[in-house]
């Protein structure tokens, strides 16, 4: 049996040769059904008016905008939306919308699952099944922008999995997000643990992107107990290749670092961090751990240790920012909500930032 077309995924010069070539159509119908799926977010053929009924109701008979359907979704009490998406295949991701008083932004997951096996994620604890197609990344923000009343403006790619080992469907995506919806590039975050050959491959692309290198450790040591991918590439490896990527796209990277009580957060690990961040073109974000059970029971730092690491960073002429934690009446965390639906609860917060 034949699977139907999808048409989220598809650029408006595909849809042009599509209905041109199947449906005998003038090749402009596929601009105007290019406008209905990406910049109104529609999710039906009917709602299609300006196309003849007789289109309107082959596509349907033929067609899927989306096989995709929004499974549950959970809304904070500070405005967050998260959402748990169903894909054709059963698996399922989540993706979150975060609205703020002067633009809104959404979180969107490139894989089901994650291999990275960082210690403190919830994403990690559920393991890694499959890379999401580009339609799938794309088809999230659609299905987002449907749950909101005003006009997506920001993405970051910082949800289930990492975006770098999925890179041909991620470039592409960002693409047709620009392309297609009309959201900048320059308002597009793309995270990654530091999978260092992916970095330089990235910047091949040139994408005027911000990258976010979730760093969270300024010595091979700590970062390796924390974060499995150091056992294969070393912090200064890393760092290496941001000043690399800088040097290529002319991007400043951004530096996540969720600081652990005791584990990373001493003035000795602020020194160092300052010290090996001299001379590459870089933010630091900050972000506290919010203290639940966890498998190595991380704790949240006391305010003063905060603040003591944020000021030794700036006296040091480091560029610092801090995150809002929102979503946390929700688990907005992603993997904690497919976790649950999955039966297997997994208690780990951590907040979204508004540094992107």
């Amino acid at each position: 049996m034949t699977e139907s077309p999808v048409l989220v995924g598809m650029s408006t010069s595909e849809l042009r040769e599509w209905v041109a070539t199947q449906f005998w159509e003038p090749a402009y119908r596929g601009n105007q059904i290019a406008q209905w799926v990406y910049r109104r977010a529609v999710d039906s053929f009917e709602a299609m008016s300006d196309l003849p009924a007789r289109l309107r109701t082959r596509l349907s008979e033929v067609a899927l905008i989306t096989p995709n359907q929004i499974d549950i979704t959970q809304r904070s009490r500070d405005g967050v939306v998260k959402g748990l998406l169903r894909l054709s295949d059963g698996n399922e991701v989540e993706c979150v919308l975060l609205p703020y008083e002067e633009r809104v932004s959404v979180c969107l997951s490139t894989q089901v699952g994650c291999a990275m096996g960082c210690r403190f994620c919830a994403t990690a604890q559920g393991g890694y099944t499959r890379n999401l197609t580009t339609g799938e990344m794309v088809d999230q923000l659609l299905h987002l922008q449907r749950l909101s009343e005003r006009p997506i403006t920001h993405l970051v790619m910082m949800g289930m999995g990492e975006p770098l080992l999925n890179l041909p469907n991620l470039v592409r995506a960002l693409h047709l997000i620009h392309e297609e919806v009309g959201i900048s590039m320059r308002r597009m975050t793309v995270s990654t643990v530091g999978i260092v050959p992916k970095i330089y491959e990235l910047a091949e692309h040139r994408l005027p992107i911000t990258l976010a290198i979730s760093l969270h450790a300024p010595d091979d040591e700590t970062r390796a107990k924390i974060m499995p991918v150091n056992r294969k590439w070393t912090v200064e490896t890393l760092l290496q290749s941001a000043r690399d990527y800088f040097e290529r796209t002319h991007r400043r990277v951004t530096f996540e670092y969720l600081l652990l009580r005791e584990v990373n957060d001493t003035p000795d690990h602020a020194r160092l961090l300052a010290q090996r961040l001299r001379g590459v073109p870089c933010l630091v974000n900050l972000i506290p751990f919010n203290y639940v059970p966890t498998p190595d029971q991380y704790q949240r730092p006391e305010v003063e240790r905060v603040q003591r690491f944020r000021q030794i960073l700036e006296q040091a002429g480091i560029e610092v920012s801090q995150r809002m934690e929102r979503g946390h009446d929700i688990d907005a965390a992603c993997g904690q909500l497919r976790g649950k639906h999955r039966g297997k609860p997994i208690p780990l917060k951590m907040s979204y930032s508004v540094s992107h």
